[in-house]
Protein backbone atom coordinates (compact mmCIF):
# COMPACT_ATOMS: atom_id res chain seq x y z
CA UNK A 1 0.00 0.00 0.00
CA UNK A 2 2.80 2.38 0.94
CA UNK A 3 4.48 1.76 -2.46
CA UNK A 4 1.22 2.61 -4.23
CA UNK A 5 0.97 5.96 -2.39
CA UNK A 6 4.59 6.90 -3.17
CA UNK A 7 4.21 5.86 -6.81
CA UNK A 8 0.99 7.91 -7.12
CA UNK A 9 2.75 10.97 -5.66
CA UNK A 10 5.63 10.65 -8.14
CA UNK A 11 3.24 10.28 -11.11
CA UNK A 12 1.20 13.31 -9.94
CA UNK A 13 4.36 15.42 -9.57
CA UNK A 14 5.55 14.51 -13.05
CA UNK A 15 2.14 15.25 -14.53
CA UNK A 16 2.07 18.84 -13.25
CA UNK A 17 5.76 19.69 -13.78
CA UNK A 18 6.38 22.31 -16.49
CA UNK A 19 8.31 21.17 -19.55
CA UNK A 20 12.06 21.87 -19.54
CA UNK A 21 13.31 24.79 -21.60
CA UNK A 22 16.39 24.12 -23.73
CA UNK A 23 18.82 26.96 -22.87
CA UNK A 24 16.49 29.94 -22.80
CA UNK A 25 18.91 32.80 -22.13
CA UNK A 26 21.49 34.86 -23.98
CA UNK A 27 23.88 37.69 -23.25
CA UNK A 28 23.57 40.98 -25.09
CA UNK A 29 26.39 43.48 -25.45
CA UNK A 30 26.99 46.56 -27.57
CA UNK A 31 29.59 49.16 -28.45
CA UNK A 32 30.22 52.05 -28.58
CA UNK A 33 28.20 53.77 -25.87
CA UNK A 34 25.92 56.60 -27.03
CA UNK A 35 27.83 59.14 -24.86
CA UNK A 36 28.69 62.26 -26.86
CA UNK A 37 25.90 61.80 -29.40
CA UNK A 38 23.98 64.99 -30.13
CA UNK A 39 20.30 65.44 -30.97
CA UNK A 40 19.74 64.57 -34.63
CA UNK A 41 23.09 62.79 -34.77
CA UNK A 42 23.40 59.11 -35.62
CA UNK A 43 24.61 56.56 -33.08
CA UNK A 44 25.67 53.31 -34.78
CA UNK A 45 26.11 50.56 -32.21
CA UNK A 46 27.33 47.06 -32.95
CA UNK A 47 25.30 44.49 -31.00
CA UNK A 48 26.59 41.07 -29.88
CA UNK A 49 24.17 38.27 -28.92
CA UNK A 50 25.52 34.99 -27.50
CA UNK A 51 23.55 32.04 -26.13
CA UNK A 52 24.80 31.25 -22.61
CA UNK A 53 27.39 33.98 -23.18
CA UNK A 54 29.35 31.71 -25.54
CA UNK A 55 27.65 30.70 -28.79
CA UNK A 56 26.92 33.55 -31.27
CA UNK A 57 23.23 33.57 -32.21
CA UNK A 58 22.22 34.11 -35.83
CA UNK A 59 18.85 34.82 -37.38
CA UNK A 60 17.56 37.14 -34.66
CA UNK A 61 15.83 40.49 -34.99
CA UNK A 62 17.24 42.70 -32.21
CA UNK A 63 15.44 45.97 -31.49
CA UNK A 64 16.94 49.09 -29.92
CA UNK A 65 14.50 51.14 -27.88
CA UNK A 66 15.34 54.67 -26.74
CA UNK A 67 13.24 56.43 -24.13
CA UNK A 68 13.32 60.11 -23.07
CA UNK A 69 12.92 60.30 -19.28
CA UNK A 70 11.45 63.81 -19.32
CA UNK A 71 8.98 63.70 -22.20
CA UNK A 72 8.21 59.99 -22.32
CA UNK A 73 9.03 59.92 -26.04
CA UNK A 74 10.12 56.49 -27.25
CA UNK A 75 11.56 55.23 -30.51
CA UNK A 76 12.32 51.68 -31.66
CA UNK A 77 14.90 50.81 -34.31
CA UNK A 78 15.42 47.35 -35.78
CA UNK A 79 18.99 46.08 -36.04
CA UNK A 80 20.22 44.12 -39.05
CA UNK A 81 22.36 41.01 -39.07
CA UNK A 82 25.94 41.34 -40.31
CA UNK A 83 28.00 38.68 -42.06
CA UNK A 84 29.57 37.80 -38.70
CA UNK A 85 27.61 35.30 -36.58
CA UNK A 86 25.84 36.87 -33.62
CA UNK A 87 26.71 40.45 -34.64
CA UNK A 88 24.05 43.03 -35.54
CA UNK A 89 24.16 46.74 -36.45
CA UNK A 90 21.75 49.64 -36.32
CA UNK A 91 21.62 53.39 -36.90
CA UNK A 92 19.81 55.20 -34.09
CA UNK A 93 18.90 58.89 -34.22
CA UNK A 94 18.05 60.65 -30.96
CA UNK A 95 15.32 63.10 -32.04
CA UNK A 96 15.84 65.66 -29.25
CA UNK A 97 18.22 66.65 -26.49
CA UNK A 98 17.62 65.29 -23.00
CA UNK A 99 18.28 62.28 -20.80
CA UNK A 100 17.61 59.08 -22.74
CA UNK A 101 17.61 55.43 -21.68
CA UNK A 102 18.64 52.72 -24.13
CA UNK A 103 17.34 49.13 -24.06
CA UNK A 104 18.50 46.53 -26.57
CA UNK A 105 16.14 43.58 -26.92
CA UNK A 106 18.10 40.65 -28.37
CA UNK A 107 15.23 38.96 -30.17
CA UNK A 108 15.99 35.78 -28.19
CA UNK A 109 13.50 35.29 -25.38
CA UNK A 110 13.61 38.02 -22.74
CA UNK A 111 17.35 38.66 -23.13
CA UNK A 112 18.06 42.39 -23.13
CA UNK A 113 20.49 45.00 -21.86
CA UNK A 114 19.75 48.54 -20.64
CA UNK A 115 21.96 51.61 -20.42
CA UNK A 116 21.49 55.14 -19.23
CA UNK A 117 20.32 57.63 -18.76
CA UNK A 118 22.69 59.22 -21.26
CA UNK A 119 22.68 62.96 -21.85
CA UNK A 120 22.04 63.89 -25.47
CA UNK A 121 23.11 67.47 -26.16
CA UNK A 122 22.14 70.09 -28.71
CA UNK A 123 23.09 69.42 -32.31
CA UNK A 124 26.42 71.04 -33.16
CA UNK A 125 27.21 71.91 -29.53
CA UNK A 126 30.80 71.42 -28.43
CA UNK A 127 33.13 69.04 -30.20
CA UNK A 128 30.60 66.20 -30.43
CA UNK A 129 31.92 64.53 -27.29
CA UNK A 130 34.83 62.91 -29.05
CA UNK A 131 37.08 63.75 -26.12
CA UNK A 132 39.78 65.10 -28.49
CA UNK A 133 41.13 68.62 -28.54
CA UNK A 134 40.80 70.44 -31.86
CA UNK A 135 44.05 70.85 -33.83
CA UNK A 136 44.18 74.59 -33.04
CA UNK A 137 43.89 73.82 -29.32
CA UNK A 138 46.80 71.37 -29.54
CA UNK A 139 48.95 74.00 -31.29
CA UNK A 140 48.24 76.61 -28.62
CA UNK A 141 48.97 74.08 -25.89
CA UNK A 142 52.30 73.14 -27.52
CA UNK A 143 53.34 76.81 -27.86
CA UNK A 144 52.45 77.52 -24.23
CA UNK A 145 54.50 74.53 -23.08
CA UNK A 146 57.47 75.58 -25.24
CA UNK A 147 57.27 79.14 -23.87
CA UNK A 148 57.20 77.88 -20.28
CA UNK A 149 60.27 75.70 -20.89
CA UNK A 150 62.15 78.62 -22.48
CA UNK A 151 61.22 81.00 -19.66
CA UNK A 152 62.19 78.69 -16.81
CA UNK A 153 65.26 77.38 -18.67
CA UNK A 154 66.53 80.94 -19.23
CA UNK A 155 66.08 81.86 -15.57
CA UNK A 156 67.96 78.75 -14.49
CA UNK A 157 70.89 79.55 -16.79
CA UNK A 158 71.18 83.08 -15.33
CA UNK A 159 71.41 81.65 -11.83
CA UNK A 160 74.11 79.15 -12.79
CA UNK A 161 76.33 81.66 -14.64
CA UNK A 162 79.35 82.47 -12.46
CA UNK A 163 79.77 86.11 -11.52
CA UNK A 164 82.64 87.93 -13.20
CA UNK A 165 85.06 89.64 -11.11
Amino acid sequence: MRLLVVLSAVVAALAVAPPASPGGWATVGFEPLPDGTSAGGTWSPTIFVKQHGVTPLQGLQPVIEIYDDETGAATKVAATETSEAGVYEADVVFPAQGDWRVTIHSGFGDSQVSYGPVEIGLAGAGDGGSGELPVVGLGVLALALLGAVALFGGRRLRRLTPASG
